[in-house]
């Protein structure tokens, strides 16, 4: 920090300790304010131009350090000079004080954290220059934060000055005008009959009343600035238009058709989306598949004699499709129009919010109008822009169900669920697999101590984990297919027969003509939704991976519900999307399921907390089935049984995490699961004996103590020398 800042700073502390000091917190309060209101009255009434002057000077001072008494101040300038004078010096003042604060904010402030979170603050400045007028005007109108952070928090952005004072200046006038108002009411009351006065009650009425005007009008004013330019349709097709088959757009379709809705799924390619045919269900088919060669290879671990593992891919890969196929009638057209929903095959486009252009798959055109629009085309694989790596025709999640014959040798590009899963799967079917991470680690998005068994299981496997490795360029030399990555300033050459690309996913947007409704997308390459999953229409909403931050097929579902709810219903009540207990798993051997915060997290968040930890490798069940390796994790706040993450790695840990995932939902803390009764030999026994760990760990030793003590005296002086019960007395 700068002298000049270091000065101001000292100067802002010397006002406020002087502030205190002098009792000024005292000073502004109602009850002073009536107690001295004659003399003062007298005295403004001889000192007009002074008092006005004085008030606003004060006014200013107490806006721009925060300090408290804003409220009565605008309550004063009521009381003494009335609705024209007290209005004019009270928005002058408090414009004034606000852009002081502003200054002094971005002064100390902004250079600091534009260093340090230059990616954040950039983003930040990008939507202030978008639509930063209209938010300062709402939250002026709508006062959700006390003005005195919004003063602070905006002053951070790079909102010109001029239009901070001015907005904030127009958006506060309405409710200064009825406290000020409330204030030349106030100044009235001599007697309690005065305090029953139908002005009075009025002005009581303008102050409970104006937040919801003021809520009201603001909507209003957004819904007209949105929608400008558009013509709305006097009737409509469809209640709900959803665009896309997946998991999101299935869900959506479902709900609106149970309630009875006129609903549309239009489809392009396959419904059941990527979860049913390249994601989930293939995925966890093969790697059934996988699991079974390793049980049959290592068979001597149950008694039996170990087999060396003969199979056919082929029939691996058939297996797969069957399973999907099994599946599949779960999803299928002629399963949603009998519960009402009309499944059309074919592309969508937008012309309106309101209406979709929609090219059929046998070459019809025609247009579909809807109150609400639901946009849930999902995502599709990255592959990154690495020279060479075109012309190895890379494999995807999309593409690698079409294969027939195993690779001999697989190269795995990424490090995250889908890269993880998938390599470990092939190299337990026979595969020569090198896995491909950029980063220090496996499943970065887990704890280290998660990464480190994950990794250490997977080098016992088979799988040459490569961490720090870049891949920087493809080649084939002598007829093999070759990578080359960097490596700690190093160039490290990996041959290979076929690569799988696993780097992350991309949102499918091509086509939506979203520019058409002036909607763009985020870097990351979805598309921006608000808290209830609108898409910058009130009646557009987008879920799933093409709306992020999830991608996976349960979060899709759970959004899925906000947009069909808040579709049919959103003019009468919106709920906002609840993120605050998402689980998930990553399909590995052993699994790794977590919910809530991780160690990782807890520290970035500045969140306090203690870990209990319970080995598998002590779960009766887990020894009878070789399977006694992982651990339980719990994050609870310090002292407390509430649960703020948790974590298992192990087999079945996806099925243990899901007893956490309930306590966590419905506010139930280790306690609750250390008291419900689990059978036994059981998996989810583990869930219960880490809470058990967590009780041992918090036992009351000062309790202990005296019991033992009582339970020493119940058996009287001498029992404490262990004696033979042949002993004669």
């Amino acid at each position: 920090m700068t002298l000049k800042k270091w000065i101001l700073v000292a100067l802002i502390a010397a006002v406020v300790v002087g502030f205190i000091a002098g009792g000024g917190s005292e000073l502004l309060t109602l009850e002073n304010l009536k107690e001295n209101q004659q003399s003062l009255g007298n005295w403004i009434d001889q000192n007009l131009l002074v008092a006005v002057l004085g008030f606003v000077a004060v006014y200013v001072v107490v806006t721009a350090l925060s300090l408290p008494g804003a409220a009565i101040m605008t309550l004063a300038g009521g009381a003494f000079f009335g609705n024209l004078y007290g209005l004019a010096a009270v928005s002058i003042a408090s414009t004034i004080g606000a852009s002081l604060a502003f200054l002094v904010a971005r002064f100390l402030m902004r250079d600091t954290l534009r260093k340090r979170y230059g990616e954040t603050v950039a983003k930040m400045d990008r939507g202030i220059e978008k639509d930063g007028a209209f938010y300062l005007a709402t939250l002026r109108l709508v006062p959700v934060f006390p003005f005195f952070l919004i003063n602070l928090a905006m002053g951070l952005t790079a909102m010109k000055l001029r239009t901070y004072a001015l907005v904030s200046w127009i958006a506060m006038l309405p409710g200064t005008f009825v406290y000020v108002n409330a204030g030349t009411q106030l100044g009235q009351i001599q007697s309690t009959g005065d305090i029953v006065s139908a002005d009075l009650l009025l002005s009581f009425a303008l102050l409970g009343l104006f937040p919801l005007i003021a809520k009201f009008v603001v909507g209003f004013i957004r819904r007209r600035k949105v929608y400008a330019g558009w013509q709305k349709p006097e009737h409509f097709d469809y209640n709900l238009l959803v665009i896309g088959g997946g998991s999101a757009g299935l869900v959506s379709a479902y709900i609106a058709a149970a309630v009875k809705a006129k609903v549309a799924l239009i489809e392009k390619h396959k419904m059941g989306g990527d979860c049913l045919n390249t994601g989930c269900v293939p995925s966890k088919a093969l790697i059934r598949s996988a699991k079974a060669a390793d049980t049959l290879r290592h068979a001597n671990r149950y008694g039996l004699e170990s087999v060396p593992v003969k199979g056919s891919f082929k029939n691996i890969m058939n297996r797969v499709k069957d399973v999907v196929a099994k599946v599949e009638p779960h999803d299928s057209p002629e399963r949603y129009r009998k519960l009402g929903v009309d499944c059309i095959a074919g592309e969508a486009s937008f012309v309106s919010p309101w209406e979709l252009e929609v090219r059929h798959n046998d070459g019809r055109t025609e247009r579909l109008t809807a109150r609400s629009i639901v946009v849930a085309t999902g995502g599709k694989p990255a592959v990154p822009p690495i020279p060479g790596l075109k012309e190895m025709q890379p494999l995807t999640s999309d593409n690698l169900w079409d294969l027939q014959e195993q690779p001999e040798r697989l190269l795995v590009l990424g490090g995250g669920p889908i890269g993880s899963e998938l390599a470990h799967a092939f190299a337990r079917l026979g595969s020569k697999v090198t896995q491909v991470e950029m980063g220090e680690r496996l499943l970065a998005k887990e704890d280290v101590d998660v990464s480190e068994l994950i990794v250490k299981q997977f080098q016992a496997d088979g799988v040459d984990v490569r961490l720090k490795h870049s891949a920087v360029e493809f080649r084939i030399e002598e007829g093999e297919k070759v990578a080359y990555c960097e490596h700690e300033g190093e160039r490290v050459r990996i041959p290979f027969d076929q690569v799988l690309v696993a780097v992350g996913r991309a949102a499918n947007t091509t086509g939506l003509n979203l520019e058409r409704i002036g909607v763009d997308t985020l870097p990351n390459g979805t598309v921006p939704v608000e808290e209830d999953m609108s898409l910058r229409y009130p009646n557009v909403f987008a879920c799933g991976d093409v709306a992020g931050p999830y991608q996976f097929t349960h979060a899709a579902a759970h959004q899925a519900w906000y947009a069909a709810v808040n579709g049919l219903f959103g003019q009468f009540k919106r709920f906002k999307v609840d993120y605050r207990v998402m689980p998930w798993v990553t399909f590995t051997s052993p699994e790794v399921a977590r919910v809530g915060l991780s160690e990782a997290e807890a520290k970035a968040q500045g969140v306090a907390y203690e870990v209990t930890r319970y080995g598998l490798d002590d779960l009766d069940r887990a020894i009878a089935e070789s399977e006694d390796h992982g651990f339980i994790k719990v994050l609870t706040p310090p002292g407390k049984d509430k649960i703020l993450g948790a974590v298992v790695v192990g087999s079945h840990a996806g099925e243990i995490l899901a007893e956490f995932t309930l306590a966590m939902k419905h506010g139930l803390g280790l306690n609750k699961i250390l008291g419900t009764i689990h059978p036994y030999p059981t998996w989810n026994e583990s869930a219960k004996y880490a809470a058990g760990e967590w009780k041992r760990a918090h036992a009351p030793e000062g309790i202990l103590k005296l019991l033992e003590k009582l339970h020493g005296w119940r058996r009287g002086k001498n029992t404490n020398t262990p004696r033979s019960i042949y002993a004669p007395d």
